[in-house]
């Protein structure tokens, strides 16, 4: 049995469902270390029983997400300070050891 997109339309309405199409250019769902990106996306947002749901289909692309690390300056001091290097080492070292101190004058040590 098929239905015509208008019969699947009135089933839809007299079930309380609607549905709204929207003109988008791209999806993006951000994940801590990865955006999932939907290029040429159909989306429609589906209304159902006071609650909204989105549907999208199209051209999906994995990018992994760089870590963005915040070394302050009072960190870079405290390294330098404990491993006697200067602040060209200690900012180095905090960003391979993604902002750990400890980790950073251990890695100086060695």
């Amino acid at each position: 049995m098929k239905l015509d997109p208008k019969q699947l339309q009135r089933a839809m309405k007299q079930m309380g469902v609607q549905q709204e199409d929207i003109e988008a250019e791209e999806v993006i769902i951000r994940t801590a270390d990865k955006d999932i990106i939907v290029l040429n996306p159909s989306v429609a947002i589906v209304k159902m029983m006071g609650q909204e749901s989105f549907q999208i289909s199209g051209d999906v692309e994995i990018r992994e997400r760089a870590a963005t690390i915040t070394i302050s300056p009072d960190d870079i001091k405290a390294v330098m300070a404990q491993a006697g290097v200067n602040e060209a080492e200690a900012r180095k070292a905090l960003e391979e050891s993604k902002g750990d101190i400890a980790q950073a004058i251990i890695s100086l040590a060695e």
